[in-house]
């Protein structure tokens, strides 16, 4: 038996992106998150979701901070529907732990995050219109999102700036390839 590829069959064989010039460059998405400390009687660290979102696309969560040590029950995945707007759209869906995308809540500070394009929670991005949300609620607290946005045409980096004003502090990213 003898079998021919195509061109076409040979660039799917291989995967069509290796084909593409540039499109084996990798992709990384660095974020950084700040938690601010605040003076409340009864702190608890808030519960953090990070996702994406190509204009018009469906969301992926790129990361969520949780209570990982109330595992009574997987009593900590509970707080998870009070990040309202990421659990509508991806989280209800979702089973934790999440490998590679959930870890533990963090403590007030500056916490960095990168993601490389097509190797992580972070897919290949093709040129277009993003949108990058993060989430915080937390118990006996309020609920807060930032939501950048930037426009990634495939080749020159791309930085946004935000920042909430109480479960948030500064969020910022940086693209490139």
């Amino acid at each position: 038996m003898e079998y021919r590829l195509s061109g076409i069959a040979t660039a799917a064989a291989i995967g069509a992106g290796a084909l593409v010039p540039g499109a084996a460059a990798a992709q990384t998405l660095d974020l950084s998150v700040t938690i601010p400390q605040l003076k409340v009687a009864e702190y608890h660290r808030p519960y953090v979701a990070v996702w994406i979102q190509k204009e018009g696309g469906p969301t992926r969560t790129l990361a969520v901070w949780y209570d990982q040590d109330a595992k009574e029950g997987n009593k900590g995945t509970k707080w998870l529907t009070d990040i309202r707007t990421w659990w509508r759209a991806s989280g209800r869906t979702m089973k934790f732990p999440a490998d590679g995308i959930s870890s533990a809540t963090k403590a007030p500070g500056t916490h960095k995050l990168s993601f490389a394009g097509g190797r992580s929670a972070l897919p290949n991005l093709s040129p277009g219109k993003y949108f990058v949300t993060v989430e915080a609620s937390r118990e006996v607290g309020g609920l807060e999102k930032v939501r950048l946005e930037f426009v990634w045409d495939g080749s020159k980096a791309v930085s946004v700036k935000g920042s909430g004003s109480k479960e948030l502090g500064a969020v910022s990213l940086t693209l490139k390839r």
